[in-house]
């Protein structure tokens, strides 16, 4: 049976979020690695108690791509059977390109720092803002950012993260997502919920980054994916360095088309995923986007081994 592997973003991070790895030599080992390549203590970070400092997105990116390839390495390891496609959500997908042998870990660890850097300097504290929209379809979440930037002109407020049927996160100034969230209530939102984040992700405000980090990836070697990845921005698979470069680029400033990749995989036949990396998020939209998708999340060396015996028997 084909199986597909997904990589969490940012807002999958917690404290301790490694816990049930403790004893696994090679997830101390990837985090020294990463700690080495940016002269910071991950390790320590992630297990302390300032859960400000851990969410801050310059210290959250690095930890989550390294947490997502510390397990990825635990599951290879353990001997689970490789997935035929990899995904990420988001940052994700630079751990996905890691475990797909695109991207040296080192390289991309400073990258994610480097790309959360450009993020932050390109929309001053507190003139970003992203929200969460449940229970309204795709077209009406549109329709209230575009109706949100006509009333405050010179404004943006876009649809940035199609994550499941009814659930869509927004992006902008801040002062347009909270307009827009009022109108999405008006308009029959279960919920328009603010997200705990300075950075307004995926949309146009974006593209000063964009370019700051096209400028950063040219030094950068990419190679062919060994396993493919299904793109964000696109929800393709890409295999010359150019193209994978150029989708990371775009994916700064274009939403993340979640709900489309997962359906894409079930339409190809493939319903057996599995959530690498901390948190319980994918694993819960998969279900979402798709009844006959099932995701397990491998938050543990439990978690993986029960996963291995189930895909070994099948």
């Amino acid at each position: 049976m084909s199986i597909a592997f997904f990589f969490p973003g940012q807002g999958s991070q917690s404290l301790n979020m490694m816990a049930g790895f403790n004893d696994m030599a090679v997830v101390k080992e990837t985090f020294k690695q990463a700690s080495s390549a940016l002269d910071q203590d991950l390790w320590a970070l992630m297990n302390g108690e300032d859960s400000t400092a851990l969410n801050e997105t310059v210290n959250t990116q690095p930890l989550m791509l390294t947490a997502g390839i510390a397990s990825w390495r635990v599951y290879q390891q353990l001997n689970g059977q490789m997935p035929v496609v990899l995904a990420g959500h988001s940052l994700g997908e630079y751990t996905a390109l890691v475990a797909a042998g695109s991207l040296a870990f080192n390289d991309a660890v400073k990258l994610v720092r480097l790309r959360a850097q450009l993020m932050q300097e390109a929309v001053p504290a507190g003139q970003g803002a992203m929200a969460a929209i449940l229970g309204l379809d795709d077209d009406s979440v549109r329709q209230v950012c575009l109706q949100a930037e006509n009333e405050l002109s010179g404004t943006v407020a876009e649809a940035v993260n199609y994550n499941s049927p009814g659930q869509i996160v927004i992006a902008g100034n801040t002062e347009a997502i909270a307009r827009a969230c009022e109108l999405a209530k008006a308009a029959g939102a279960k919920r328009a919920l603010p997200l705990p984040v300075s950075v307004p992700s995926h949309c146009c405000l974006m593209k000063p980054a964009a370019a700051k980090l096209e400028v950063a990836l040219a030094q950068i070697n990419v190679a062919t994916p060994q396993i493919p990845v299904l793109h964000n921005v696109d929800v393709a698979m890409h295999s010359e360095s150019e193209t994978i470069k150029q989708a990371l680029v775009q994916q700064l400033y274009s939403p993340v088309r979640w709900t489309e990749t997962v359906s894409k995989l079930v339409a190809e036949g493939i319903t057996e995923f599995a959530e690498c990396g901390p948190g319980k998020v994918l694993a819960g939209l998969a279900k979402r986007i798709d009844k006959s998708a099932s995701c397990a999340a491998l938050t543990s060396v439990e978690t993986i081994e029960s996963f291995i015996a189930a895909h070994s028997a099948s």
